[in-house]
């Protein structure tokens, strides 16, 4: 079996931590400490979270999107195969390294989605890209972290409590979706979401589609219409 090669790290702005870049073959992982954030061969949770948000929002017309956290690009590229060409996608990605990894040595998975002219990229965290946006968004698609729970940084924490999610909601325009993945669930915070004044459904998808691999959630939470 090929050995895995680190080919670059990269410093977590504001609190430390570093992610690194590795390789086998043409298989490539990103890695914080000894957890794999995400991987090149499992890709169809990140794609739902794509896939099910459009379910929702295509009645809208120019819909726009904000994506949180660009990792692999694999919810990018789901995302141009089902929006229109008058679509509109912002990619906040928090480390500038993940951009460049996606120009140099990724450039391979990311199939020039970084150059279609539907996307642009906010280099800074999501956070502060929600709230700079009213009723902005007609999606609003993170994929930051581990799910509600933090774990790359402690402040994306602030995205999933009362705040962040009111936050969320006036970002929204009417009958736009908070998308938002996690490694498992979490009750509670379905309930914050509930409680924040969307309509919710957390569902239940596989790390690499209907092939199988760990099982993980997505919530999808509407704001009303009116």
């Amino acid at each position: 079996m090929l050995p895995w090669i680190q080919l670059d790290s990269a410093t977590i702005p504001g609190e430390g931590g570093e992610l690194r870049l590795k390789q086998r073959g043409s298989e490539f992982s990103i890695m914080l400490g000894a957890n794999e954030l995400m991987n090149s061969r499992l890709s169809g949770s990140e794609e739902a979270l794509a896939t099910l948000s459009w379910e929702r929002i295509k009645t809208h017309p120019k819909p726009r999107v904000l994506i949180g956290g660009l990792g692999m690009g694999f919810t990018l590229r789901a995302a141009l195969a089902v929006l229109p060409d008058d679509a509109g996608v912002t990619v906040a990605e928090l480390v500038p390294a993940v951009v460049a990894w996606a120009r140099g040595p990724m450039a391979e998975v990311f199939k020039g989605c970084l150059d279609d002219p539907r996307v642009g990229i906010h280099q800074g965290d999501v956070g502060e890209a929600i709230r700079a946006g009213k009723n902005a968004y007609d999606a609003i698609l993170l994929d930051v972290d581990n799910g509600p729970d933090g774990l790359t940084r402690k402040s994306n924490d602030r995205l999933y409590d009362f705040a962040g999610l009111r936050a969320a909601r006036a970002a929204l325009r009417p009958g736009g979706v908070l998308a938002v993945w996690s490694s498992g669930p979490d009750p509670d915070f379905t309930r914050r979401l509930r409680d924040s004044g969307f309509s919710v459904e957390a569902v239940n998808t596989r790390a690499n589609g209907k092939r199988g691999g760990a099982r993980h959630v997505i919530w999808l939470a509407i704001k009303p219409a009116r």
